[in-house]
């Protein structure tokens, strides 16, 4: 997928400006930056939720991008159980989607018993399993991943980090991935793509962006990390 010139504008601040990004097919992309750069905007105006003021996204169909939020509970329907939730979007006929709702879960290293329940009866973690599931139904070429992290424990953000890969590898998947904590970025991006103020500031290789950084403002990034040469803790 390829971001040419995209900007996005509230009124008449810009919060996206100009931006321009390739996410090649099977290739995650980790998208850092401080709160208010711009991440998430990017992010809502790739999947559409926000309107784009002017630039284009090429080479993959709207209804192939799909969007995993940071807050798993916000953003599935207290009143729909796990399997109800999964099966809303995945345009099957009813008999079949019992199954495939059985295998996403089991997919995403879930109990396929789960979808009988609420989500308010999961944990964190297993929500956001939850939502990268019903992502995942909906076939899509491209996965954003919007701090989807960032609230769960270490231990957890190790196994949600680990599924990410593996779906990748699996679907060939494009994955956007956004998060504040380079450490993370390191662990599971190819690409690192460094946002500031609503511009990209330095886009590369991650080994190239973290060891040897051309910006100032990266650098500035990866010393606010303690211990970016260690890996997140990586179980089930």
């Amino acid at each position: 997928m390829n971001i040419v010139d995209l900007t996005v504008r509230y009124g008449s601040a810009t919060a996206v400006d100009r931006v321009s990004l390739e996410i090649p097919p099977g290739t995650t992309v980790g998208l850092v930056g401080e709160s208010g750069s711009g991440k998430s905007t990017l992010a809502k105006a790739i999947v559409g939720l926000v309107p784009i003021a002017s630039g284009r996204i090429d080479g993959v169909d709207p209804r192939r991008r799909q969007i995993v939020f940071q807050d798993p509970y916000g953003s599935l329907n207290p009143r729909m159980t796990v399997g109800a939730s999964v099966a809303e979007g995945l345009g099957l006929p009813r008999a079949d989607r019992a199954a495939e709702v059985r295998r996403l879960l089991a997919q995403v290293n879930l109990d396929p018993a789960l979808a009988d329940r609420y989500p308010r009866e999961l944990s964190g973690g297993q929500r956001q399993r939850v939502a990268i599931a019903r992502a995942i139904g909906a076939r899509p070429e491209l996965l954003v991943a919007d701090e989807i992290t960032s609230a769960l424990d270490v231990s957890v953000q190790g196994a949600v980090l680990n599924l990410i890969r593996e779906l990748r590898a699996e679907r060939r998947l494009s994955v956007l991935f956004i998060s504040h904590n380079l450490a993370v970025v390191r662990y599971v991006a190819d690409i690192v793509a460094v946002m500031r103020a609503g511009r990209l500031v330095e886009v590369g290789p991650t080994d190239q962006v973290v060891g040897a950084p051309r910006d100032e403002y990266t650098r500035a990034l990866l010393a606010a990390v303690p211990n970016l040469g260690g890996r997140p803790a990586v179980t089930r």
